[in-house]
């Protein structure tokens, strides 16, 4: 299993982190809109397409770096878990926020994506965190939408239809691996 994972392309894992980011909007929207059982299960199955994209998040920007990868994945895998376990200390928004904060970041010091969508990841990340403040974020409402549908959507699209520079990403793998060995 674990040479097949490492002669997938990181072109296929970019391309179907894609398919999963678009499926978790088409379902998250759904699960806003439609209410009931239907309602119910799109918010499931969205949570469950958003795991999968952090899951495959983490392993693309490990070569960035491994520590920040890691955390961006726990903080996102802390925000799925919330909605569907009714957890109410925070707002699940507000992971999110913070998870395209890191995913950003991670994008701006990538050499596979293009550094604009680093960019436009921070700006979602904006809209997001007005959720650490629902007197603000109800307020806003639902312009504070906007910035994570451009940013995410943006990354969405990209993801399906370029992927990401697969000799840049194993470049990068390279010498992250490099210095992992240096380090020991």
């Amino acid at each position: 299993m674990t040479r097949r994972r490492a002669a997938t392309s990181p072109v296929l894992r970019a391309r179907i982190a894609g398919i999963f980011y678009l499926l978790t909007f088409v379902t998250g929207i759904l699960a806003l809109v439609v209410r009931g059982r239907v309602g119910i299960v799109a918010g499931l199955v969205a949570g469950a397409c958003y795991v999968v994209v952090t899951l495959i998040f983490y392993g693309l920007f490990k070569p960035v770096s491994r520590s920040l990868s890691l955390v961006a994945a726990v903080v996102s895998l802390a925000g799925a878990a919330m909605g569907p376990l009714q957890v109410r200390a925070a707002h699940p928004l507000v992971f999110f926020g913070f998870y395209c904060l890191l995913i950003g970041y991670l994008i701006l010091r990538s050499t596979f994506l293009p550094r604009p969508l680093g960019a436009l990841m921070a700006l979602a990340s904006v809209g997001w965190l007005t959720f650490l403040w629902p007197s603000l974020a109800r307020e806003l409402y639902p312009y504070n939408l906007v910035p994570g549908m451009i940013g995410e959507g943006a990354l969405t699209l990209w993801l399906l239809v370029k992927g990401v520079d697969a000799a840049r990403w194993k470049e990068q793998a390279g010498t992250a691996s490099v210095e992992a060995t240096d380090q020991r």
